[in-house]
């Protein structure tokens, strides 16, 4: 992940505005967003174990990629739910640069743009094993992305790792 100068990110930001207003009709509500939910790993591999230290809920992840071909995207104040109402809050600036994506990964950890992962600092499970929804919203509220899943209906390998989007 690439870290561009304010400078950078505003002019950048200034062209993705100008382009917005004279861009055809928007899309779709889903796919009017530039972040999408690329793939979870909702099932961590062995058994399931939320203990801080010897658990292993970093490794079920989120991957959210940036679709945009010219926009770079803070994901500061987006927020990532669940059905159940589980959320998650990125509080720091991170930029995703076109086409570039972030893991969000459950656990403990430093975030890291050099590595492309920013942690949720909570040893909770948040994705169900067997089926659930994963919500993205903008910081305004608008919701950027929705995808469901379920083990037997989207899983069919049983890795419990989907891909959404190529």
């Amino acid at each position: 992940m690439r870290i561009r100068t304010a400078a950078a990110v505003a002019t950048t930001a200034v062209a993705g505005a100008l382009a917005a207003l004279t861009a055809a009709p928007a899309q779709a509500t889903e796919y009017s967003s530039a972040l999408k939910v690329r793939g979870v790993q909702y099932d961590a591999p062995g058994s399931d174990s939320n203990r801080c230290t010897t658990g292993n809920t970093d490794e079920e992840y989120l991957t959210v990629k940036n679709y945009s071909s010219s926009t770079t995207v803070n994901l500061r104040g987006y927020v990532v739910k669940d059905a159940a109402g589980n959320r998650f809050v990125f509080t720091a600036n991170h930029y995703l640069q076109p086409g570039d994506h972030v893991k969000l990964r459950g656990g403990n950890g430093t975030d890291s743009d050099r590595y492309n992962v920013v942690y949720r600092d909570n040893c909770n499970f948040l994705w169900n094993n067997d089926k659930d929804t994963i919500y993205l919203y903008k910081p305004s509220g608008a919701r950027a992305d929705v995808h469901a899943y379920t083990r037997s209906g989207s899983d069919p390998d049983g890795n419990g790792y989907i891909t959404f989007h190529k």
